[in-house]
This record gives structure tokens, sequence and C-alpha cells, in this order.
């Protein structure tokens, strides 16, 4: 009996194989890349330097990814229908001046200003999609403006102030400050995620299968359920062994998990994907595109807005530097290392969380290791390089092979 399991066990497992290289032979190589590519940065660092992969440090970078993910996970929803936000910096740093000035200031209730600042994001995303969905402006010109005229919004709200420092013990302070200290907290949302994951796939794979359209077989979805379960266990086992499961990493979890529904399970996500796929195809099926365009711009202002109450959190001030330097180009940057396209119409949230993790552990280990700035600069530049070129060419096979 456990012979003839285990050769059913070995035919699932060789049907998965079989399955997952005729993808990346057609060109849908996933997250592939980056995985490999984030593996072989922290072997990399670790070997330079044996702090980089203690349990301080990648938990200290399990919050420091946070509030520039936010930020990729929104502008995703942009590059999804081929455009650009170049205004999402500029966003972060008004929904953070913003909050601390009716906060601390003028002494609304912390959770009331949150509300104002999010709100404040998703009304300067509105804005610049109704100029681009409705009078045509190129996103480009649009959020370029943008840029600036946020940029100097939040100069005159934060004043002759110049900096304003949170309250230590706030609500906003304990976003990034706050770690589930109890050790089945993290282990918890470690078994959660990989049932969920399993349930979801095999679902997916039902329905699929009950329309007679191309499915997954069933051992590849229990290899992906182990690996993602093996990956997630090793995360929450690191993470207990400094202060536990941090609050700002929860968020930026449930964020993620939340706009990838909305994303690949709704009707609203499917028209996102039509809208980035072919415009004038998607009209003619009936989607309100400008509807869309204009939705997406907002989604992506609303979580800049939040990643910059996160980025304020994390140092307990806002000031005349916030959403300035290279948050902008980080947050392009990881959505697309992480494999969301350039060209539109291919990508889900979670490659950002990928595409930070890469730019992030980059940014740590060369801290660690006292290379300069200037040098990380151009490592990223590189990486962000070779992800455009692979899928440059990932999209060239798919069209040679009839996907795309």
């Amino acid at each position: 009996m456990s012979g003839q399991h285990g050769h059913r066990l070995g035919r699932r497992l060789k049907a998965a194989v079989d399955a997952y290289q005729h993808r990346l032979g057609s060109g849908e190589l996933g997250s592939v890349p980056v995985v490999f590519g984030l593996v072989l940065i922290w072997i990399t660092f670790q070997s330079l330097n044996g702090n980089f992969l203690s349990a301080r440090n990648l938990s200290n970078l399990s919050v420091d990814i946070v509030g520039i993910g936010l930020i990729a996970v929104g502008v995703v929803f942009v590059l999804l229908i081929g455009e650009i936000d170049l205004s999402i910096g500029s966003v972060s740093g008004l929904a953070a001046a913003l909050f601390a000035v009716l906060n601390v200031e003028n002494g609304m209730p912390e959770w009331l200003a949150l509300i104002v600042a999010v709100l404040c994001g998703a009304a300067a995303g509105a804005f610049q999609g109704f100029f681009f969905a409705r009078i045509g402006v190129p996103a480009f010109v649009v959020t370029l403006a943008g840029l600036l005229a946020w940029n100097g919004l939040m100069l005159y709200v934060l004043g002759t102030s110049g900096t304003i420092n949170l309250d230590d013990e706030g609500l906003v302070a304990k976003l990034t400050s706050y770690y589930f200290s109890d050790v089945a907290a993290a282990y918890g949302l470690a078994a959660f995620g990989a049932a969920v994951y399993f349930l979801s796939a095999y679902q997916d794979r039902r329905r699929r299968k009950a329309n007679e359209m191309p499915h997954p077989p069933l051992g590849e979805i229990w290899v992906r359920t182990g690996v993602l379960a093996v990956i997630a266990f090793a995360a929450a086992y690191v993470l207990n062994r400094f202060q536990g499961l941090p609050l700002a990493l929860l968020i930026f979890l449930i964020a993620t998990a939340s706009l990838d529904f909305l994303l690949r399970r709704t009707f609203y996500g499917r028209t996102v994907y039509a809208v980035g796929g072919g415009v004038e195809a998607a009209r003619r099926a009936g989607v309100s595109v400008v509807g869309v365009r204009i939705s997406v711009f907002m989604i992506s202002g609303t979580m800049a807005a939040c990643g910059g109450l996160i980025l304020a959190s994390r140092i307990t001030s806002a000031s005349q530097t916030s959403g300035s330097g290279i948050l902008l180009m980080n947050a392009i940057a990881a959505a697309v290392i992480g494999g969301t396209s350039l060209f539109g119409g291919h990508g889900t949230t979670w490659s950002a969380l990928l595409g930070v993790l890469v730019i992030q552990s980059i940014a740590s280990g060369m801290a660690l290791i006292g290379v300069q700035a200037a040098v990380q600069f151009m490592i990223t530049g590189g990486v962000l390089l070779a992800a455009v070129v692979i899928d440059s060419l990932s999209r060239r096979s798919q069209k040679a092979h009839g996907r795309a």
C-alpha cells in the first residue's frame, strides 16, 4: 500500500516538474529569477558579514521593507495598465506632513488625522487620474506635475517648523515599534498563510478543471504549498528569536493579500488586467476604461499615503525631506524587480514584496559591510536593469509561443 502511495506521489511530483519546465520554456518565468537573485544576495552578504542573517538584522529588515513596500504595492496597479506614477514619493511625504500638523500642532485625535491623511492620498490620486483618463494628459506628465505640486504643498503645510516630531507612544509610532512577543502569533500566521494558499490554489484548480481550462496538477499545488510553508515557518522562527512578529509586517502582509484578492479574484481586478492587456479590446468588451484608470491612480495615492505614514512612524517625525530622495525610484524599482511588467498586463501585488526585499537586502548588506551609498545605487540600478531585460526577453518568448 505504501509502495503504491509512494509511486503515486512520485508521478504527481514528476507531473508538477514537467508542467513547471514547460512554463519556463515558454517564457513564463514567474518569481523564479527574483527568488534566485534574493538567495544569491543573502548568501553573498552573509559570507561578507556574519551578522547579515542574524535574527536582529532580519527582524529589522522585515520592518524596513514595509513603508516602501506599501507604496510599491499601490504602484503595481498603475504599472498593470502600462502607465507610471511619479508622484508617489511626494504624496507619501504630504500625507505624513498633514498627519503631523493635524495631530501634533492642531490637537486632532490620531485616528482622525490618520484617516484624513490617507484620504488626502486617495484624493491626490483621483485628481491625477481624472486629468489622465478624462482630459487625456499623459500619465508621465500629470504625475511629474504632481511630484512638484504635492511636494510644494507638503512644504507649505509644514510651514516654517520644518520638522515635526510625533508622539513616541502614539498610534502611528506604535505601527513600527510594536511586536507580538507571543511565539504563537508568528507561527499561527505562518500556518494560516500556508492553509489559505493551498485552499485558494485548490479552488482555482477545481474551477478551471470544471470549465475545461488548462489547470496545474495537484502535485504542483502540494509542492508549492510545502515550499511556502517551509519559508513561512523559517521566517516565524527567526522573528521569534528576536522580539516576535512586528505589527508593521502584519499590516503589510494583510494589505498585500487583500489587494491581491482584489486583483485576482474580483471582476474589478479582471478589468485592470484587461485594460493593461489592450485598451481598445477592453473598451469593446464593455469595460469602463476611464473608471479603471482613475481607480488605479486612487489606489496608488492611497497606498503612497499609507507608506508615508509608516515611514514617518519609523523615524517618529515628519520633515521637509519626507518623500524625497530615492524613495520614488526604490518603490517603482521594487515593483519591477519583483516581476511586474512595465508593458502592462502582468504582475501581482506579491511581486512588490519580493522586489522590496531585494532592494532593502542590498541596502542592509551594504550598511553592514560599510560600503558607500554610491556603490549601493549602482548595484540597485544594475538589478533593476536586469529585471527589465528579463521581462523583455520573457515577453518575447511568450509571444513566440503564442502566450502573449
